[in-house]
């Protein structure tokens, strides 16, 4: 019915909406009505599930640009804010679900870029599986961060985004899964109280810090009722920071300097080359009083067992430089008793050969020297150059080895090699077994020209900090590097352009630091805090459904509840 509008013109009472032309929808809200404002424009394109997904990826890997080569270690505190900022403004639970997962793509696939030369296309496969574990943290942030948050959401979101991010991380930290590369604490490797920091709960808590840090940030931006929620998060991440640099157990010198050598031959092609440079380098430091000698992953090609020959070239060099020297043999095992395959082994060479000191590498590099399920990913092999053609075989054990020189007293080192410094466990567990130095063999030679030799070199500061132990990191081809218990460097470190063997004076430090005696504990008490929020909130929603009144429905004529036409 129709009825007058006083003017002689009838209306409907049911009007249709006037659906405007693409133009003027551009042009709605804008003011003089010429140009569409910044935040329409972005409302826009987050509209478009493929420009979301592809602003998901992007900015779930900007964090890249914390670690080196870049090294803008103070983006690490805000560098999270913009995916977070798009993953509230999701429509539904799904969105946002997604929008982790593909944020979570672009991060492992940012920090695992240099593995494009090696994996081929099997990078973007890997970026892809690990990126899933983001999934649930997406989902976590825009039901605790959507909307306006209250400030009950907003002091949650402090405590269960970092806790969630935390899972993320022990989850693929898993060496099956690729290992603990590009932590997003393990960015602040140059920072004095980030390593105090360490020193307390490991990388895990330096983690959890940062987010939080973002995490506050965002709330700062987005919900202004909860903005003190905000400032005292904040608040709380300074006062643990001074807390841990005022009060923590810091290593003490016990007086003692030991002189270390590394001896870094560079890129050459060739086992037998390669161990020629490396006898001319290490004959070079005769004189200079060292008590160890380190080479670097894949120093010896050869199986020592097999080759007597070699075993006393190295020997006669102990014996010239009046030092042990630690090598690394990367080479089929040709004993008949043991097992049978390629392994790779810190062996101990003193002035009468083999000392009978080695260690097995245990925690073995996915996809390049192993393949998990090999029956499923074997494929690998196939667009991968890098991908190992037969799995090597894996050490059972770590070993502390004891050094003996006739001008040093007795000394006892931690052997890790190549990957395994990725992982804080391992150098807690030699530091508990009374390693006094820590020695990492690496060679990062496949990747020469990319980010990946100065990642993996500024790892050895952290694991140093964590443990209040001193490390060496020796390398084949670069970049070399030796820190001193607090996780500060000590001397030059080696490029990748580098030829040369280097002397290190590293001071001895006793003492326990707490992440050495309590281990990984910020990673239970982030599993602790998200048990007791998701039981908290279970609670809630099933006294919320109880105390809702229960309406009966009612009935029609017919009997039916719904539908009263049948």
């Amino acid at each position: 019915m129709d009825e007058s509008d006083g003017k002689g013109r009838s209306r409907s009472a049911n009007p249709a909406p006037v659906r405007p032309v693409p133009a003027v929808r551009a042009l709605r809200g804008v003011p003089g009505g010429s140009t569409a404002s910044p935040q329409s424009v972005v409302a826009r394109l987050s509209a478009s599930p493929w420009w979301r997904g592809a602003a998901a990826a992007v900015l779930g890997g900007l964090p890249v640009l914390v670690f080196p080569t870049p090294s803008l270690w103070w983006l690490a505190y805000v560098v999270l804010v913009p995916w977070m900022l798009l993953i509230r403004s999701a429509p539904t639970p799904r969105r946002a679900t997604l929008d982790g997962w593909l944020g979570g793509f672009g991060f492992m696939f940012a920090v695992h870029h240099w593995l494009l030369s090696s994996l081929n296309v099997f990078t973007f496969v890997i970026a892809a599986l690990l990126g899933v574990l983001w999934a649930p943290w997406g989902r976590l942030v825009r039901y605790l961060l959507g909307g306006t948050p209250s400030r009950g959401r907003a002091a949650a979101a402090l405590v269960a985004v970092p806790s969630a991010w935390l899972m993320a991380e022990l989850v693929r930290s898993w060496q099956g899964l690729g290992g603990p590369w590009g932590l997003l604490g393990s960015s602040q490797w140059q920072v004095p109280p980030a390593l105090r920091v360490a020193s307390v709960g490991g990388v895990w808590l330096l983690s959890l810090l940062v987010v939080a840090v973002n995490t506050a940030v965002t709330i700062l931006l987005v919900a202004r009722r909860a903005r003190m929620a905000a400032v005292v998060g904040l608040v709380v991440t300074a006062m643990v920071t001074t807390a841990a640099w005022a009060w923590a157990p810091r290593p003490t010198a016990t007086g003692r300097d030991v002189r270390v050598a590394v001896v870094q031959p560079g890129l050459i092609a060739g086992p037998g080359q390669r161990f020629d440079r490396q006898e001319a380098l290490t004959r070079g430091l005769i004189g200079q009083h060292v008590g160890l000698v380190v080479w670097g992953e894949s120093s010896v090609g050869f199986d020592l067992r097999a080759r007597p020959d070699l075993t006393r070239r190295i020997a006669a060099l102990s014996r010239e430089v009046g030092a042990e020297i630690l090598v690394n043999v990367d080479a089929r095992n040709t004993s008949p008793t043991g097992p049978q395959g390629i392994s790779k082994s810190s062996v101990l060479v003193g002035p009468n050969g083999l000392t009978g000191q080695s260690y097995d590498k245990m925690r073995l590099v996915p996809f390049g020297e192993y393949i998990p399920a090999r029956p499923l990913f074997g494929w690998a092999t196939a667009v991968g150059k890098g991908a190992a053609s037969e799995n090597r075989i894996r050490g059972k054990h770590q070993v502390v080895m004891n050094i003996r020189s006739a001008r040093e007293p007795l000394l006892r080192i931690g052997p890790l090699i190549c990957f395994e410094t990725a992982f804080p466990d391992m150098t807690r567990n030699l530091t508990r077994d009374g390693a006094q130095v820590l020695v990492a063999q690496s060679s990062t030679s496949t990747f020469q020209n990319t980010w990946a030799p100065e990642q993996h070199a500024t790892l050895a500061a952290l694991r140093a900090a964590e443990s209040g132990r001193p490390m060496v990191h020796a390398t084949l081809t670069g970049e070399s590097a030796v820190y001193k218990a607090d996780g500060s460097r000590i001397g030059p470190r080696l490029g990748t352009s580098a030829s040369t063997a280097h002397v290190y004076t590293v001071p001895m430090a006793k003492g326990t630091t707490l992440y050495v005696r309590y281990g990984a504990w910020p990673v239970h008490a982030a599993v602790l805090t998200l048990f007791v929020l998701g039981t908290a909130e279970a609670v809630r929603m099933f006294r919320r459904r109880s105390a809702a009144p229960h309406v009966r429905p009612v009935r029609t004529g017919h009997g039916s509840q719904e539908r009263p036409w049948r």
